[in-house]
């Protein structure tokens, strides 16, 4: 089907649908009895690990990564220092907004 007829098919559904179904509890019921989600550490921390080693040879070569540290630990501002500086930067508030949303996952869960 395409999306002409999706939405063809979506509205005559919507003019024909009343509102929510009355399900007197189903729902609540079933999700309670359901067991809970177990979460696994390890295949986060091998992905990690994975993309810390794979950047980590995809960069060992760089010119310009060379460049940085060397200027960042002489104390020099340079471009390629600067670039360093705003990618760890970035990457680092990444990780603590994913860790606190993750934090807020597992909270109201």
């Amino acid at each position: 089907m395409n999306d002409t007829q999706n939405e063809t098919l979506d509205a005559l559904l919507q003019q024909q649908f009343a509102g929510p179904v009355a399900d007197d509890g189903f729902a609540e019921r079933v999700m309670q009895r359901l067991p809970p989600r177990r979460r696994r550490a390890w295949p986060l921390a091998a992905g990690v690990l994975a993309g810390m080693v794979t950047c980590g040879l995809c960069l060992m070569y760089s010119p310009g990564l060379h460049a940085g540290w060397r200027d960042w630990l002489l104390g020099r501002v340079s471009v390629a220092a600067l670039v360093l500086f705003v990618v760890m930067a970035g990457m680092s508030a990444l990780a603590a907004w994913w860790a606190m949303t993750e934090a807020g996952e597992v909270g109201s869960g």
